[in-house]
């Protein structure tokens, strides 16, 4: 019956026709009766971003999961798993992504990794997660080809999706037999970290064995001798010089490590049109590195927007969200080392990862919870973001591991001011809790698709949520007003230009009892609201609502709104 319910659901939000029945019965919402889910502008500052370990995700293409002789035995999910891009295609094609109401879908590092195992404690680890680089410019068989990934970015802007990769370019992978430490000019393998000030959580390896790429020199560096010779041997040496020199010379960068970098991942921009970075361990790279990176990344993002016209989706910059580790936005634009501040957000990122927010949503009480969102956005950080998480792949202190309040969690999540990050199986309650792992392998376990038939009644939640999220930039970048402390209700309301959204949402309502909600602020009277979670449409009268549909919430929208 719950996959019925699906099925239903589904089938009414895609469907080509108003599914109506005569005027004294209720109806059901489909996207055509409202004109602004057609008309309605990106804002980054309210997307639905959907985190994903690519090996952890979908098994697309058996044939790639073993390569370079990656068979030692690992500890307990620290090998490759066997996910890959082409398994991120295909549920981008089977709408997956769309039901959710996801408008950006973010990956994991794709770029070739080591070929070797580390254990560093935990058992051996090979780099399935994507953050131990061995060569920028390829990415690993493992996940898959550039042809994969062409297809990839297609299919997804096709459903108004957009892509965002992931930036290292703080360290290389760690070193093994197989993979030899790059030159001294180009890294430091000591000393470690203290994390007590900025110069000891900078100018340092993260951990033992992850050579730290001396992010701070303008010497000018070879390229290093294990890059020369596997080049020459795949037979692209000649052009991936001649490509080096021609960006050299057009930006006048000295031949320093970070610059070569920089140039290697800004050619995923121009050769695949991905639409953003989320780039990691910033705080752990000086900060202009990330000045001179933004110039890089919104040069290549124009010149691919004037090279293919066609594929252009929108006006927006290219998006640059930062992992301050540890950032909250209760510091505004600032980041606090103890011995000093830095602001990570001017000439530098559109947004950052909010690492607050997980507490927020545990300890404050729902309305004191928006308000400060709300506020925070509308003035200290207005014109940029925060991307909001209450589960992660390295937060060891998740909202809820065991995965006992997955409702509430869609709540706080999709209906939260800011940006929202899904991470993958928080809409299927994937456990963060796996017998026999140790560290943060816990919390990166393959997708539980196996339980999508036994937890039909959550995943709607969550695609209800989701694409009223999607369909109305107003939840994440409107003006918050609080209607009713109980039930909690309230609306949001957001302009640009001649677009104006105003949604009512609410929740906690009571079983079997009228409630009036009154609207006359947002609507006026003989407008038809319908909420988008029942699907029943209701006429304001006397400035006021009465809803009866007990479904504990409500998410009301204009039929007609332009």
């Amino acid at each position: 019956m719950k996959q019925i319910l699906l099925i239903t659901f589904l089938a009414l939000i895609v469907s080509c026709e108003n599914q109506t029945t005569n005027q004294d019965e209720k109806t059901v919402k489909t996207q055509e009766t409202n004109v602004l889910v057609v008309n309605r502008p990106f804002n980054w500052h309210a997307a639905t971003v959907y985190f994903l370990l690519t090996d952890r995700f979908n098994n697309g293409d058996t044939a790639n999961d073993t390569n370079f002789d990656r068979n030692l035995e690992t500890g307990k999910l620290r090998g490759f798993e066997g996910g890959d891009i082409k398994g991120v295609t295909q549920k981008i094609k089977e709408g997956y992504f769309t039901n959710l109401g996801v408008n950006a879908i973010w990956m994991t590092p794709i770029v070739e990794q080591i070929h070797g195992a580390t254990d560093e404690g935990t058992g051996n680890t090979y780099g399935f997660h994507g953050y131990w680089t061995k060569d920028w410019t390829k990415i690993d068989p493992n996940y898959g080809t550039k042809e994969d990934l062409k297809e990839l970015v297609e299919e997804a802007h096709k459903k108004d999706i957009r892509i965002v990769l992931d930036a290292v370019i703080n360290h290389t992978g760690p070193v093994t037999e197989k993979d030899p430490v790059w030159p001294s000019d180009w890294v430091r393998t000591e000393p470690q970290c203290k994390y007590d000030n900025y110069e000891n959580t900078i100018t340092c390896t993260l951990v033992k064995n992850l050579p730290d790429i001396k992010t701070e020199s303008n010497d000018a560096v070879e390229l290093p001798p294990q890059l020369v010779e596997k080049w020459k041997a795949e037979g692209r040496y000649e052009q991936e010089v001649a490509e080096l020199d021609a960006f050299f010379k057009r930006t006048g960068h000295p031949r320093a490590p970070r610059f070569y970098i920089m140039k290697w991942l800004t050619d995923y921009i121009t050769e695949f049109g991905i639409d953003g970075y989320r780039c990691d361990t910033v705080k752990h790279t000086e900060e202009y590195v990330w000045e001179e990176f933004k110039k890089e990344c919104d040069y290549a993002f124009l010149e691919y927007k004037k090279s293919n016209p066609d594929k252009v989706l929108d006006e927006n910059d290219f998006y640059l969200v930062g992992e301050v580790y540890n950032y909250g936005i209760s510091g505004g634009k600032l980041f606090n080392f103890g011995d000093k501040e830095v602001n990570y957000f001017d000439n530098m990122f559109t947004s950052q990862i909010n690492f607050e927010f997980k507490w927020n949503a545990a300890q404050m009480p729902i309305q004191d919870f928006f308000a400060k969102y709300d506020n925070a956005l509308q003035t200290d950080l207005k014109d940029f973001g925060v991307l909001n998480y209450l589960s992660s792949h390295d937060d060891g202190q998740p909202f809820d591991p065991k995965r006992e309040k997955t409702y509430e969690t869609a709540n706080k999540l999709l209906l939260s001011p800011g940006a929202s990050q899904i991470y993958y199986g928080d809409e299927l309650a994937r456990s963060l809790v796996i017998e026999g792992t140790v560290g943060d392998a816990t919390l990166r376990s393959n997708m539980n698709w196996n339980e999508m038939p036994y937890k039909q009644d959550i995943l709607i939640h969550w695609q209800k949520l989701g694409q009223f999220r999607n369909n109305h930039p107003a939840i994440g970048a409107g003006k918050h007003e609080v209607i009713s402390e109980s039930p909690y209700i309230f609306s949001r309301s957001y302009i640009k230009g001649d677009y104006h959204d105003v949604v009512v949402a609410g929740l906690d309502f009571p079983h079997k009892t009228p409630v009036a909600i009154d609207v006359s602020a947002m609507f006026k009277d003989g407008e038809v609201l319908n909420d988008f979670y029942s699907g029943v449409r209701y006429t304001v009268m006397n400035g006021t609502v009465v809803i009866d549909t007990y479904e504990g919430v409500i998410l009301l929208e204009k039929l007609t709104q332009k």
